[in-house]
């Protein structure tokens, strides 16, 4: 009877559902949400959009929520939803979200951006494709 050698416990791996193909749209998804000028926000829809996957808005929500401890910094906090609402800003904890976006000169009342389209940054338009 032939003996089995034991193995090491290991650490569970971390598995990315997508696999790379995921990894590179996020990777795609960070790069745009960089270019976002300070004092401006745009919508996890445009975003989308912009790499060509219009129907990836949640996707980009996904990507927005891992962004805390990707190098360079991603400023997440200038992502918000298609109506200008903090719908990401539990990601962050209490308000700090609304602080980052206020301390750019992004005003904010009830979770909403004011002046939503006149900050409305798009990113189809400012940079090339993608």
């Amino acid at each position: 009877m032939a003996t089995r050698k034991k193995s090491s416990p290991e650490k569970p791996r971390s598995i990315t559902p997508g696999g790379r193909q995921e990894s590179i749209f996020f990777e795609q998804v960070y790069e745009v949400a960089r270019q976002i000028p300070r004092g401006r926000v745009t919508s996890y829809g445009a975003i989308a959009t912009c790499l060509g996957t219009k129907l990836s808005a949640r996707m980009v929500g996904w990507a927005m929520n891992g962004a805390g401890n990707i190098k360079p910094k991603v400023p997440a906090h200038r992502v918000v939803n298609r109506n200008g609402m903090l719908s990401g800003k539990h990601h962050f904890g209490g308000d700090t979200m609304e602080k980052l976006l206020k301390k750019e000169g992004v005003k904010v009342k009830n979770d909403m951006v004011v002046n939503f389209k006149e900050l409305f940054w798009d990113p189809s338009a400012e940079l090339d494709s993608f």
